[in-house]
């Protein structure tokens, strides 16, 4: 039987895990699934790969033997397709930016002229993706780079090139309690509803409800959302408030909504994002034209 490229990448990440639930949530499967495919595979070599018990996961001769290999052939793939993606790349002459909200502060304005100046050629494709992940297309490998909010779940995949740090706010409906203020410490709004990302935006949703500044106490979940659009619909019906980067108050105020600062919390950091293993020129030059997060335009 010629396993495939799949059961290999499995195995691989039980072995160097040496633990099905480590290994499971690195690949975004679940346990049970795995189990089955290490088990698939070891029915199609005829061998045993692990000795497992309820305390151990260990690599048997067999499965030591086959990790290398299976590590060559998994590089060897990996090579391919970033081949098959640069001659792609380089005919099609376009890179794709993931975007999750509206970026403003200048900065597509200013990537795009600094970027054409190094590959007047080329061309940069946005796509909208939506909060459900919060790396903004980049792990599903929609995109090539993505402007995004950190943190984002397994940050450690990817490059990062901070672009701005700016004060969380609130946003509140005009006829809140808060409406009289000019800026509120984040020990006052403890007890209000806050509308939270989805749960697979993992930390960066725990960002957003601040729950690092909370001294333990659960947020309190109005609703979720999944854009910028749900979100100040749901403010205006009163459905919860929401913390945002001060330079997005700025970008989607609108009518019925209020914000201010509020003090007592960390920065937010908007950041470029690419995949670690993506060296390509292109991406470097994308890099190298963002301005630093000292310099960002207006």
């Amino acid at each position: 039987m010629d396993p495939h490229l799949r059961d290999l990448r499995y195995f691989v990440a039980v072995a160097e895990e040496l633990n099905f639930t480590r290994a499971a949530e690195r690949l975004f499967v679940s346990q049970p699934a795995l189990s089955k495919q290490i088990r698939h595979l070891e029915d199609g070599l005829r061998v045993k790969l692990f000795d497992r018990d309820r305390r151990a996961v260990a690599l048997t001769e067999p499965g030591c033997a086959l990790l290398p290999a299976a590590r060559e052939l998994l590089r060897q793939w990996d090579e391919a397709q970033r081949a098959v993606g640069d001659a792609a790349a380089a005919e099609a002459a376009v890179l794709t930016v993931g975007l999750s909200t509206s970026v403003g502060r200048g900065l597509l304005s200013a990537v795009r002229t600094r970027f054409q100046e190094r590959r007047p050629s080329w061309k940069l494709r946005m796509r909208q993706i939506g909060w459900d992940d919060a790396t903004a297309g980049l792990a599903s490998g929609d995109v090539d780079l993505a402007f995004v909010w950190l943190p984002v779940p397994e940050q450690d995949a990817f490059c990062i090139r901070v672009v701005a740090r700016e004060p969380r706010w609130v946003a509140f409906p005009e006829d809140h309690w808060l409406a009289g203020q000019e800026e509120v410490d984040f020990a006052e709004l403890l007890d209000e509803p806050f509308l939270a990302l989805p749960t697979s935006a993992g930390p960066l949703r725990d960002h957003w409800l601040a729950v690092d500044e909370r001294g333990g106490r659960c947020p309190v979940v109005g609703t979720t959302v999944a854009n910028a659009d749900e979100t100040f619909s749901a403010v205006e019906e009163g459905s919860g408030i929401v913390l945002l980067a001060a330079g997005n108050a700025a970008i989607y105020q609108r009518p019925g909504v209020r914000a201010i600062p509020v003090t007592g919390l960390s920065p937010s950091e908007l950041a470029v994002a690419w995949n670690t293993g993506d060296h390509r020129p292109a991406v470097r030059d994308f890099v190298a034209a963002l301005p630093d997060p000292g310099l960002t335009p207006s």
